[in-house]
């Protein structure tokens, strides 16, 4: 039984089809990317499966669990976690802070909430924000204020936000965005030492680079569809998705 299942997964903006009846699947254990053009609807469909989105048709299942049209801390509960964009980060915290608050957030408490309550985080609660942040490689920022880290720390904090919470599926969205190629190359390493401590990972990036040699099967997007599925040697010579989407650019970072 697959750990995430997708069945004929749809969602309507409109009379705008962002995803259409995809079908997707994810092992226990596996690194799966997710890739396409932009406006394939990819993140739409992390959107979905987090529950951030209500499909328009079809279901979603977490575990042998029909999780569909669950709200966003009820499927984070289960397991299922995605990160945070920089554009969550609160960057007059530290880093520290920002684990605690993501830890609270995946819980479903209200952001006023959190930041207006004035009470100190529970002792387990800190000692397992601290842990996300060894296990990233942050600790020694632990302290530092979210604005002052150089931009792949901050990247990687939105997945130490994710961790703390102990996911079982990592949905990553863009985790080397704006990264250069040593920055990347870290990040995808921390990627496959997660995975490597249990989780299952399923990620969106556009760098093919990163992608191609850290995923064991990719699925492509393509205006909504599914448009191809295999390994990447598989599907960086799939005629159809060269001509969708990755075109000269398969050997480029």
């Amino acid at each position: 039984m697959p750990l995430l299942e997708t069945r004929d997964l749809t969602r309507h903006f409109g009379g705008l089809a962002a995803v259409n009846h995809v079908d997707l699947t994810v092992e226990k254990g596996e690194i799966v990317g997710l890739i396409g053009p932009n406006g394939a609807g990819k993140t739409t469909c992390f959107n979905l499966l987090s529950g951030f989105l209500r499909p328009t048709a079809g279901s979603i299942a977490f575990d042998g669990e029909d999780i569909t049209g669950r709200r966003p801390h009820q499927i984070a509960a289960r397991g299922l976690v995605r990160t945070f964009q920089l554009t969550t980060l609160f960057q007059e915290m530290t880093a520290l802070q920002n684990v605690l608050l993501g830890l609270h957030l995946h819980s479903g408490t209200g952001l006023r909430q959190l930041l207006f309550s004035r009470r100190d985080f529970p002792p387990d609660e800190v000692a397992r924000g601290r842990e996300a942040l060894e296990f990233t490689g942050l600790a020694a920022h632990a302290d530092q204020l979210t604005k002052n880290l150089p931009h792949g720390h901050q990247r990687v904090l939105g997945i130490a936000m994710a961790l703390a919470a102990r996911p079982r599926l990592l949905l990553l969205d863009e985790p080397v965005t704006g990264m250069n190629l040593d920055e990347s190359g870290r990040v995808m390493d921390l990627v496959k030492t997660i995975r490597g401590h249990g989780t299952t990972i399923l990620l969106v990036e556009h760098n093919m680079k990163a992608v191609m040699g850290t995923c064991e099967r990719i699925v492509v997007l393509n205006f909504g569809q599914k448009l191809s599925e295999g390994t990447p040697s598989e599907v960086s010579t799939s005629r159809d998705v060269i001509q969708a989407y990755l075109g000269t650019g398969v050997n480029h970072a």
